[in-house]
């Protein structure tokens, strides 16, 4: 239904519309070549047509408002009949024509900005755009899996806290007095992006020669470095210290046979007594290639998060009668306690025995005889379950504690070796929890002892 057009819109268009008629009426009557009847007979006639008149262009006049109102809204109104304002019908069909050719403008618009958005979300590396002020833009489906999610008009600031990443994003976007850009137009810049897990990041930075529809100006490229630098890392502690640990027991076994196949060739008991060494020996170097290989193994994959749900009273028990035995050679005792209503963690149960194996064996190698080494599974909170193994052994200086995960690095490396150490185990345990969005905190007291915790995601749970 139309609108009514307001009365003061109908008066002005009427005094429009009958001033020049009313003039020559009036001027006609004024030289006496019209009489007064006739004047005024022939203004009402002429004033009730042109008010018809008049009132029939401006309904046509308000269709076609309404009809370029609804265009402007995009959609798809029926055309108006303006017979009474046939250029206004011609403008009708004009603007009718113009909204159609915008629409599919838009709708290609629509379409290559969405094609734009599924290869950037193609693109197998993060990417970043910002605009001139550092405001975030666009991202893609990569650094969503990266850095979560990162809603659009936040300062860069607010997702990396890297001086160097932020200096250099500000070095491509300063501009002199003249407006132009100062700097180059492209730089690269690595840094650590904080985890668990710690990722090597490098950062290609790209700075586009006009700002797009978008406003992004420049756009930030991150390649994930992790796996490379830790293959360097690997293959530098491997030939610096696991030649180290190879080389005593390789020398060993060499002199022994040499004196085997020459002075002791004869002899059955030093050759008894050798042979024994060897064999230990060369199960010294047999656990080391295999925690070599477990870690190698472990680290593959560290990113991968598991999925699975674990029953962490089926491992713990487990693991203890595994170790049962042992422990009993050095008189300790193994004792168990695991909360009521525990529940199950998140993880993978083979790579959850390694590390409460490696943490229980441990403790039962380094702890006094006669004494107890204690494992307790209770609920850290709504979210986590954490599991400790204490023992009361000599306790571990502080100045070690931040080192213990380190590859081969050991307290009393002579002990450690005399005990069958590989200096690898709680390398292995940080690898494995770092695997798990775990957490290893280790206390210890000198002359009192040590605990070692892990705190594990609890099933069912979002972190």
């Amino acid at each position: 239904m139309a609108e009514p057009i307001p009365l003061r819109r109908y008066v002005a268009a009427s005094a429009v519309a009958l001033a020049p008629s009313y003039v020559v009426l009036l001027f006609l009557y004024w030289s006496d070549r019209l009489a007064g009847r006739p004047t005024l007979a022939a203004m009402v006639v002429i004033g009730v047509a042109t008010t018809v008149l008049i009132r029939s262009y401006l309904g046509s006049l308000a269709r076609f408002a309404r009809f370029v109102g609804e265009l402007s809204d995009e959609s798809e109104p029926v055309m108006p009949r303006l017979s009474f304002a046939p250029a206004t019908e011609e403008l009708a069909t004009a603007a009718a024509t113009l909204s159609a050719g915008w629409r599919r403008q838009r709708a290609s618009i629509d379409n290559l900005a969405a094609s734009a958005q599924a290869i950037v979300d193609g693109l197998p590396d993060p990417l970043i755009s910002v605009d001139r002020q550092r405001r975030i833009v666009r991202t893609n489906r990569a650094s969503l899996a990266l850095l979560g999610a990162v809603g659009p008009e936040r300062d860069l600031s607010t997702v990396f806290r890297q001086p160097q990443l932020l200096a250099a994003i500000d070095g491509l976007l300063q501009t002199g007095a003249d407006g132009n850009f100062t700097g180059a137009d492209q730089a690269v810049v690595s840094f650590v992006l904080s985890g668990p897990p710690e990722l090597d990041v490098v950062a290609h930075l790209q700075r586009l020669p006009r700002a797009a529809a978008d406003g992004s100006l420049a756009l930030i490229v991150l390649h994930d470095t992790t796996a490379l630098r830790r293959a360097e890392r690997m293959r530098a502690d491997f030939v610096a210290n696991a030649s180290h640990e190879l080389k005593t027991p390789i020398a060993g076994l060499a002199g022994f046979i040499e004196t085997l196949r020459g002075p002791a060739r004869d002899d059955s008991a030093a050759r008894e007594r050798f042979l024994a060494i060897m064999a230990e020996q060369a199960d010294r170097m047999r656990r080391l290639v295999d925690d070599l290989l477990t870690l190698s193994r472990i680290e593959q994959h560290e990113h991968a998060r598991p999925d699975a749900e674990v029953d962490l009273e089926r491992v713990l028990r487990g693991v203890l009668d595994l170790l049962q035995f042992k422990a009993a050679a050095r008189k300790v005792a193994l004792e168990l306690s695991v909360d009521a209503g525990l529940g199950r963690a998140v993880g993978d149960h083979d790579e959850l025995t390694i590390v409460f194996q490696n943490l229980v064996d441990n403790a039962v190698k380094y702890a006094r005889p006669a004494t107890t080494v204690r494992v307790a599974a209770r609920a850290d909170s709504a979210e986590r379950i954490a599991v400790s193994v204490s023992d009361e052994g000599d306790g571990i200086p502080a100045v070690h504690l931040p080192r213990l995960t380190e590859r081969f690095y050991r307290v009393d490396a002579a002990r450690s070796r005399q005990l069958g150490g590989t200096g690898l185990g709680l390398a292995i345990v940080k690898h494995v929890v770092n695997r798990h969005r775990g957490r290893l905190d280790i206390q210890s007291i000198p002359g009192k002892g040590s605990t070692f915790t892990v705190s594990l995601p609890r099933a069912g749970q979002r972190e």
